[in-house]
């Protein structure tokens, strides 16, 4: 099996670099870190600056948003490994160029014909984005235990509620909402989802600052935003038209979403991204007289966590020839999200082990490294096992949809 790129993939990439090279200019970097929103975060829906405007325009006019999206939804037609090409060289560049997010697979998997041809579009161009409304106080990593209500009335749903950690709800235009419409229903069988906007009577978001935000974390930390959100529903009107797909099928639809969403060059390199820069700086850098590149201890766990991190690209790569191919994408996202975080993880405080005491200089501190990066991403590391889904909860969809084990019975009172 080859694992390598053909010859015109590599040419691609080589165009790609050079267009990055010649227009994401010092103005677009300005108002980029102007607009931090941790590793991966600029999109036109969090940098509004002319200058990241103009750069989207012109990626746009080289045919490289919504790359394999279907023509008639306003994207290009062409294969996932060609838009990971792409995603990889702009996400390296802390360009997200996946404009259509997470909501655009769920979107095309089970809206209604009238929904794809009005959200995808405009997905894709960054005119509209998706804010995800899922997680709930007192729910944990337990989604299905979600109590936000949305009930029948005439032609409309009314919901009440409250959401939490929904980052991006203070810019994105509009929620995807997984809210409780059967109440009688088994937890994971009384769910729907609901594409609404964000601005319509009712709706209150409220920021929620992390740790990263004083001081704020450097462009390219992994989990760095400053700010997440409390989402509150008041008799929320929407109409019947906001569902996306069957009444109480919602946990089916976010579930696939999410394991659609794990695919790609973002999720990739949210884990590997710490590997690549530590080896830069250890290979560029000494201080105080000593160069970690000397440590042989240090060799050795650098290239340990080096092969960790090819894993994670096979990983990716399976599952991206997989949906290609129409086969069928059961566990192996799921798969995909414990290796990953949990390696970014060990990765991190390998990273931290090896740096000492500079590796708790936050950024603004005289002799942080990296303006203070690593710190930063320790912070950050241990959201990844949570985010999209806990590790634990992954485990449990391996062993149930990759292995076939039955569930584990309740322990008797």
């Amino acid at each position: 099996m080859d694992f390598g790129f053909t010859p015109e993939q590599e040419a691609l990439r080589r165009e790609v670099r050079a267009f990055i090279a010649q227009h994401v200019t010092a103005e677009v970097v300005a108002e980029m870190e102007g607009h931090n929103e941790g590793l991966l975060g600029v999109t036109p829906g969090t940098s509004r600056g002319p200058a990241v405007k103009e750069l989207f325009r012109k990626i746009s006019e080289r045919g490289w948003l919504g790359i394999s999206y279907p023509r008639e939804y306003g994207g290009q037609g062409r294969d996932r490994i060609t838009q990971y090409i792409v995603e990889e060289e702009f996400a390296r560049a802390n360009v997200n160029i996946s404009t259509a997010g997470s909501s655009a697979p769920m979107i095309l998997a089970a809206g209604s014909e009238e929904q794809k041809r009005h959200y995808i579009p405009r997905l894709i161009r960054g005119e509209f984005s998706f804010a995800q409304g899922f997680t709930e106080p007192r729910g944990g990593a337990d989604l299905a235990s979600l109590q936000c209500r949305a009930v029948h009335d005439g032609e409309d749903y009314v919901i009440n509620g409250q959401k939490m950690f929904t980052s991006g709800a203070h810019y994105c235009t509009h929620l995807y909402l997984m809210a409780r419409t059967d109440p009688g229903a088994p937890k994971h069988k009384g769910i729907s989802v609901f594409l609404m906007r964000l601005d319509i009577p009712g709706i209150t978001v409220r920021p929620l600052w992390t740790m990263q935000n004083d001081p704020r974390a450097p462009t390219r930390t992994t989990y760095g935003q400053s700010r997440t959100n409390e989402v509150f529903f008041d008799d929320v009107r929407v109409p019947k038209t906001a569902l996306l797909g069957e009444e109480n099928k919602g946990w089916y639809i976010g579930s696939t979403g999410l394991n659609l969403d794990r695919v790609g060059a973002a999720r990739y390199l949210i884990s590997v991204l710490r590997d690549e820069e530590i080896i830069n700086w250890i290979k560029e850098n000494r201080f105080d007289g000593y160069s970690p590149a000397d440590d042989p201890a240090i060799r050795d766990k650098i290239a340990e966590l080096w092969i960790e991190a090819q894993v994670c690209r096979l990983m990716t790569m399976r599952s991206m020839s997989i949906v290609e191919h129409g086969g069928r994408f059961a566990y192996e996202g799921a798969a995909e999200k414990v290796w990953a975080p949990e390696h970014g993880a060990r990765s991190t405080e390998t990273i931290a082990q090896m740096l000492g005491p500079y590796a708790q200089l936050l950024n603004g501190s005289p002799r942080a490294i990296e303006k203070g990066i690593f710190a930063h991403n320790v912070m950050g590391a241990f959201q990844s096992q949570i985010n999209h889904g806990s590790v634990q909860v992954m485990r449990d969809q391996i062993a149930r949809r990759g292995l076939d084990m039955p569930r584990a019975r309740k322990a008797s009172r």
